[in-house]
């Protein structure tokens, strides 16, 4: 931190004040973190100023119940600070996580000491824990944002103190502070590299996934040049509790990432749910599309099919983004070439599910486009398959929902990143379109019950509540005629998808489609919908726009 001429006038400085060391190493390292970012002419001040501070006190028992409330700090120390045995009997200590104690400690002049079981019984556990906790919201720190090549965002919390790293404890609290946002329900990925930082990256977004392993990397390395190292792991907060997620060999030191089949699964879910832009306000999903070179790739990937028919997939994706970003422009689904671009969605997403003969797709008026023959292999793609059943629905397709309907509930269960309430769901429509409404109550029961953040574990809590749970809740008084109770729940269908994606431009924030789809059911069935309810397009709810397609 200092150059050798610098580092000497600081022994030179230092040198007075610990003249009773008796040979004791007396470490320098605070010390020099202050010289270093001021004037050289104030040195002498901040050396005085320090070992004023660190002037003897009296001891813990010379103190009163009151005076250790108003000294107490809680402090996370690595899991080898103190001897084990005591450390595992001490009132004031426990482990918090692997890896990391949580220690109730005295900071007074003459240094920092963990409470012994005494002291917490003269001055009361929860009195200490509950005046350490105020006593850590009020610490100040500097936040600072730093993206990474994938483009997700690490947050530094950083003071110059030995109780920063405490802050991982009301991690919740410290962001809404300092971001005026809240921590996602599915929490954070954390870090505590040593005592005066915290790092952390809130689980949003696929994202999560990519920076687990350069999370890690940073975490060890943090962790070997800090000077008052903590913990080389990596943790998951999550409802206020810290989880290990790094498992450190005793013997050889290496480490090896290791996650629950919670986080597992949520953060598999999570990552394809980002991929196909299905996430609000995330990185990546929210920017604006450009409708024009939207049109053009997609032309371009249907072109390629005949070379690439694995393709066919990732090509259906990209016509349901261009069918959504069509209604951002023509919000109405008035023009040609928006009916051109949801039909063509609406092929491909009955060719990647149930096969077809060869086809031809049109976007815009001179674009033809030829779609070789598929065998019926359906992908293990859930929402894929809700997808290409909304389409079908929306266009009138009777043939291709029959179709639809008859792929195999066994090909869409192999999907394991979605929920049970996912597959419910889809249960549910099948048997509705093949066999009636007469066998769908309990299968529409278990969906409704399913769908509810509590019984989920793959995605984000507020994506099942705002966009996959509407469509079943309209589908249910859809089936029971009820048309006021109808009306009601599409209105709180369109607010939920409003609320979730904000101000986002991305494709899906267009259209309400699972909404949709209900509404052009509900509509054909002579129930009546409000046509001046945003992201469904009256057109296409009324069926004006609807075409013959090949």
């Amino acid at each position: 931190m200092l150059t050798t001429q610098q580092a000497d006038y600081l022994r030179s400085l230092a040198a007075p004040h610990v003249a009773d060391a008796e040979g004791r190493r007396t470490p320098l390292t605070h010390l020099a973190r202050r010289c270093r970012t001021s004037p050289r002419e104030s040195w002498p001040g901040l050396v005085a100023a320090h070992y004023a501070r660190s002037a003897p006190g009296p001891g813990p028992q010379a103190l009163s119940a009151r005076e250790l409330v108003e000294g107490v700090r809680l402090r996370l120390l690595p899991e080898d600070a103190l001897d084990p045995v005591p450390a595992t009997t001490m009132s004031s200590v426990r482990e918090l996580a692997d890896g990391v104690l949580l220690a109730l400690v005295l900071d007074r002049p003459g240094g920092v000491g963990v409470l012994t079981d005494i002291d917490v019984r003269r001055a009361g556990h929860d009195a200490l824990v509950d005046a350490a906790l105020a006593r850590l919201a009020r610490l100040p720190v500097e936040h600072e944002e730093v993206s990474t090549a994938s483009g997700a965002v690490l947050h530094f919390l950083t003071a110059d103190s030995p109780f920063t790293a405490g802050k991982a404890l009301i991690l919740g609290d410290v962001v809404r502070d300092l971001t005026g946002a809240e921590l996602p329900d599915e929490g954070a990925l954390v870090a505590m590299p040593h005592r005066a930082e915290v790092v952390y990256h809130p689980i949003v977004d696929g994202l999560a996934s990519d920076v687990l392993d350069h999370l890690q990397a940073y975490v060890a390395g943090a962790h070997q040049a800090g000077a008052h190292p903590l913990s080389p792991r990596l943790y998951w907060w999550h409802r206020g509790d810290l989880v290990a997620l790094t498992e450190v060999d005793p013997r050889t030191g290496g480490s090896a990432l290791r996650l629950p089949a919670e986080l597992r699964d949520l953060l598999r879910g999570m990552h394809r749910l980002h991929r196909a832009g299905r996430l609000a306000g995330r990185a990546g999903t929210d920017a604006a599309v450009d409708l024009p070179d939207l049109t053009r790739a997609t032309a371009r990937s249907v072109k390629s099919l005949p070379e690439h028919p694995e393709a066919l997939a990732g090509t259906f994706a990209q016509a349901v983004a261009l069918a959504h970003a069509a209604c951002g422009q023509d919000p109405r689904a008035a023009d040609a070439d928006t009916w051109d671009a949801w039909a063509t969605a609406t092929q491909l997403g009955s060719a990647l599910f149930t096969g077809t003969h060869p086809l031809i797709c049109q976007l815009g008026e001179d674009v033809l486009l030829s779609v070789p023959a598929c065998p019926a292999e359906p992908p293990a793609d859930a929402r894929g398959w809700l997808d290409a059943l909304y389409l079908a629905l929306v266009c009138r397709q009777q043939d291709r929902i029959a179709w639809l309907c008859r792929v195999p509930l066994a090909a869409l269960r192999a999907d394991d990143t979605v929920d049970a309430y996912v597959l419910h769901w889809i249960d549910t429509l099948q048997t509705y379109f093949t066999v009636g409404a007469v066998c769908v109550p309990d299968k529409l029961l278990a969906a409704l019950e399913t769908s509810v953040p509590e019984q989920a574990g793959r995605a984000p809590g507020d994506f099942v509540t705002m966009v996959d749970r509407p469509p079943v809740a309209l589908f249910h008084r859809l089936v029971t005629k009820d048309a006021d109770a109808f009306a009601e729940a599409l209105a709180d269908a369109v607010a939920q998808h409003t609320a979730f994606w904000g101000d986002s431009d991305a494709p899906r924030s267009r259209v309400a489609l699972g909404a949709l789809a209900m509404a052009c059911v509900a509509h054909d069935q002579g129930l009546p919908v409000d046509a001046g309810l945003p992201y469904l397009p009256r057109y296409l709810v009324g069926g004006e726009r609807v075409e013959d397609i090949p």
